[in-house]
């Protein structure tokens, strides 16, 4: 049975949209500080993981539907192919979503302002967004990373902690729900358990981002709005954030396998 399905592929690219919104939101913050509209900019934030929570929702049946139809004789290493071609395009996603971080804050700095001159009306910014001479503008906005937009920003400024713990969070996060369903595989006679848990695990990946991740990136924006910050630390810590994440979207690589192994032997303590 081959491993490149048209099912596979429509996962892939659902996943590979999922990280590049996740990637491209750290932008928001940035461009929310350029423009001294932080609450907009939050807003704007908001949007951008509904639609990511969304994406994500739209492809776990089908995520989940790989298990039901592999072949029995080779489900553990079909599907174990398949998920690790998912996980890949999380860091594709990722990477896309770095590729394009310089040409969003551009736009993301206009749409801020929009936004609040639109007091708040996402529908409204949506539609002026659609209209062709707005997405001609746009177009003109278009910026590839460079090398200069890395000036000012030194290694020793990286708080390694915070990195490290992105880095982790991330790749459970990648990983919750592909290793719970492939421990259903694992432990067949408590594969609903097993798939259940993948909300406990994102849950908590969910609690950690915004418990150690979030607020120092929003207090940072904060002290940049308020001329109490540079924009630089704000700008290499977003930096920094990116990087972790791109690392945590193949740390979930090494950690997939044993991460399936760990849920289907923690269900034993609650069948």
């Amino acid at each position: 049975m081959d491993i490149i399905t048209d099912k596979v592929i429509l996962i892939a690219l659902f996943i590979l949209i999922i990280h590049c919104i996740e990637t491209l939101a750290y932008s928001v913050r940035i461009s929310g500080a350029r423009v001294r509209l932080i609450a907009s900019g939050l807003a704007l934030f908001n949007v951008m993981v509904i639609v990511s929570r969304l994406a994500n929702m739209m492809q776990q049946p089908f995520t989940g539907s790989l298990i039901d139809t592999a072949p029995p004789e080779q489900a553990l290493t079909l599907v174990e192919s398949q998920y690790r071609v998912i996980i890949g395009a999380s860091t594709v996603g990722t990477i896309v979503g770095i590729l394009l971080l310089p040409t969003f804050i551009a736009i993301f700095s206009r749409s801020i302002i929009h936004l609040s001159r639109l007091n708040g009306s996402v529908p409204a910014l949506v539609q002026q967004g659609l209209k062709w001479r707005v997405m001609k503008r746009g177009i003109r906005h278009i910026r590839m990373p460079r090398l200069t937009y890395l000036k000012g920003i030194k290694l020793r400024d990286f708080p390694i902690k915070l990195f490290l713990i992105n880095m982790i969070v991330t790749s459970v996060y990648t990983i919750g729900v592909l290793s719970a369903l492939y421990a259903s595989l694992l432990a067949p006679e408590r594969a609903s358990t097993a798939i259940m848990a993948s909300g406990l695990i994102n849950g908590v990946a969910t609690i950690l981002l915004v418990i150690f991740i979030d607020p120092k990136i929003s207090v940072l924006a904060d002290q940049v709005v308020n001329k109490k910050g540079s924009y630089l630390s704000l700008k290499t810590i977003s930096i920094m954030m990116i990087t972790s994440r791109l690392l945590g979207t193949l740390l979930a690589q090494v950690l997939f396998i044993p991460g399936a192994y760990y849920v289907a032997w923690f269900t034993k303590f609650i069948v």
